[in-house]
C-alpha cells in the first residue's frame, strides 16, 4: 500500500489543470446542501434523503479524476440516476450503524465511521449493489487500514485549520482536494485487497 505522503501528491497531480472544474462542483454540492437545509420544517428530512445520493456522485466524481476519466458536473447526480433508493438507505445504514458506536462510547464510534468509509465509492464503481452489501465491503477492505485512514484525515484537518486563516477562502481548494485524496486511497486499498 502508498504511503499517505504519495497517495495525497499523487490526489494533487490529478487534481492538475482540473481545479476549476473541481471547485466549481463542490462549490454546487455545497450550495444544493445548504439551500436543502435552509427549506422550512421539510429541510432536515430533504437534506437527510440527499446526503446519500450526493456523497455518491462526489465519490463518484472525485474517481473520474483519479483515474483521469472524463469528470464532469453532472457526475454529482449519478446516483439519482443510478439506484437512488441504494444509496439513500446505504447513507441510512452507515449513520445508525456509526450512531450506535458514538453510543457505545466515542472511539467505537470513529472506528465504525472508519470502517464504513469507502461505501460511497464502493456504490459509485457498483451503483446495482446492495446498500448492506456496500457497507461489508468497505468494513471488509478497511481491515488493517483504518489507521493509515484516520491519519490522512488528520492530516487533511490540519490543512483545513490552516485554511480557517485565510477566512474560509482555503476550503474551496481543500474540499476537492480532500475527496480527490480519499478516492485515491480507495483505489490504493482496492488494489490491495
Amino acid at each position: 500500500m502508498t504511503n499517505n505522503t504519495q497517495i495525497m501528491s499523487e490526489a494533487r497531480a490529478s487534481l492538475d489543470g482540473k481545479w476549476p472544474l473541481a471547485i466549481g462542483t463542490f462549490l454546487i454540492l455545497l450550495l444544493i446542501s445548504m439551500g436543502a437545509a435552509l427549506i422550512p420544517y421539510a429541510g432536515q428530512v430533504i437534506t437527510i434523503l440527499m446526503a446519500g445520493p450526493l456523497a455518491v456522485g462526489a465519490a463518484f466524481f472525485a474517481l473520474n479524476i483519479v483515474k483521469d476519466q472524463a469528470a464532469k458536473t453532472d457526475d454529482l447526480f449519478f446516483s439519482f440516476n443510478n439506484n437512488l433508493g441504494n444509496s439513500i438507505l446505504a447513507y441510512l445504514l452507515v449513520l445508525v450503524f456509526a450512531f450506535i458506536g458514538f453510543i457505545l462510547l466515542i472511539i467505537p464510534g470513529i472506528i465504525v465511521a472508519l470502517a464504513l468509509s469507502q461505501t460511497w465509492f464502493i456504490l459509485a464503481e457498483n451503483p446495482s449493489m446492495d446498500s448492506y452489501d456496500a457497507i461489508i465491503k468497505s468494513k471488509n477492505m478497511m481491515k488493517g487500514y483504518k489507521w493509515q485512514y484516520f491519519k490522512i484525515g488528520l492530516r487533511l484537518f490540519g490543512l483545513g485549520l490552516l485554511c480557517l486563516l485565510t477566512l474560509g477562502v482555503g476550503f474551496l481548494w481543500l474540499i476537492p482536494y480532500q475527496y480527490v485524496v480519499y478516492a485515491k486511497f480507495y483505489e490504493e486499498v482496492k488494489a490491495a485487497n
